[in-house]
């Protein structure tokens, strides 16, 4: 008799565990993910602090291009300034220049004007 219980006990949890992780897969497939469109946006910033090519505007350039939200990263050592391609969605202008003035503690590079790229062109 008990081992009738015991058996019958084992086959209750190993069915009741089994519908637990049927019902979390349902959820899974059911739950829809939803994706907004990028909101792009360029600005063009200058930067203060650089002092060579390879060091420094390579350096700002790569670190700004693995933020999550930059699209395009391209910084000009000889004009001191760059031009970034941000999602508005995830970044903000000021999140940018932030950035730029975090590289190295902080210590070394200053975004000091930012302009849209659109009222460059307009002008």
């Amino acid at each position: 008799m008990k081992k009738i219980i015991t058996l019958l006990l084992l086959t209750f949890f190993i069915v009741s565990c089994g519908n637990k992780k049927e019902s979390l897969n349902k959820e899974k497939v059911s739950t829809k993910k939803e994706q907004v469109a990028a909101n792009l946006k360029s600005i063009e910033v200058n930067i203060e602090g650089m002092t060579c090519e390879i060091g420094c505007a390579r350096t700002i350039q790569s670190k700004l291009s693995k933020v999550d939200g930059v699209t395009y990263a391209k910084v000009n050592f000889d004009a001191k300034k760059g031009i970034f391609t941000y999602d508005s969605n995830k970044l903000s202008k000021n999140d940018i220049v932030q950035k730029i003035n975090g590289i190295a503690g902080g210590d070394l590079y200053k975004a000091t004007k930012t302009t849209d790229i659109e009222s460059i062109i307009k002008k």
